[in-house]
């Protein structure tokens, strides 16, 4: 199990690379589109600092462009890049395309029938959006614990990196659901080690300290 930030910001990913608080990064358009520099220039930079994987959402219209631009991102950085693949039945079905040896993860899942092809064709890891999921269905957590119930039902390897988190206890019940990892931005993630109490005991020791 693992914290991928949801970030394109360098300096957010070097910050939870440092403090060991993280396995990845993923990345999707609107964060790319926020920044100045080309995109590839980006995940180049993000693969250099990051622990381990680099989610890029792949774009192209095309199933055909889009293998081409696989292969041009995965050239960047072979052993750190993965992609996202929006869950959509022919683009589920590039995963067999791309390979065995590229990471892959369907992305916007919001049905248990599209994690059910997305084992089947062997996607590496799939990606439920739960806030989203409950705003637009109802129960995103129970999205994910319907998604774990065919992952283990088919013996899969996919692991679900549960994403759209938008509160501590919102990872948490995603965890107890059945997440594998999670996805999340900076400001959450440094917030999972907080609580008021713990502050008060602090504060309390602190006073012993000073005398």
């Amino acid at each position: 199990m693992g914290i991928f930030i949801d970030s394109a910001i360098r300096e957010e990913v070097k910050k939870l690379t440092e403090l060991g608080l993280i396995i990845g990064v993923t990345t999707n358009p609107k964060l790319l589109a926020a920044h100045k520099d080309p995109v590839k220039e980006i995940i180049k930079d993000l693969c250099a600092i990051s622990p381990g994987l680099v989610f890029y959402q792949l774009t192209k219209a095309t199933i055909k462009e889009m293998e081409k631009e696989a292969q041009e991102f995965f050239a960047l950085a072979p052993q750190k890049i993965g992609f996202k693949i929006p869950a959509r039945t022919e683009y589920i079905a590039l995963v067999k395309k791309l390979g065995k040896e590229i990471p892959c993860a369907i992305t916007a899942i919001f049905s248990d029938y599209q994690t059910y092809l997305a084992c089947e064709v062997g996607a590496k890891y799939l990606i439920p959006y739960v806030n989203r999921a409950t705003r637009l269905q109802g129960n995103g957590i129970n999205l994910v614990r319907r998604m774990r119930a065919i992952v283990d039902r088919l013996d899969s390897k996919a692991e679900i990196l549960a994403a759209s988190i938008k509160t501590v206890d919102e990872a948490v019940n995603c965890i107890l659901a059945g997440a594998h990892h999670l996805s999340m931005p900076y400001d959450l993630i440094m917030s999972l080690g907080n609580h008021p109490l713990s502050e008060q005991a602090i504060e309390e020791f602190n006073r012993f300290i000073a005398k």
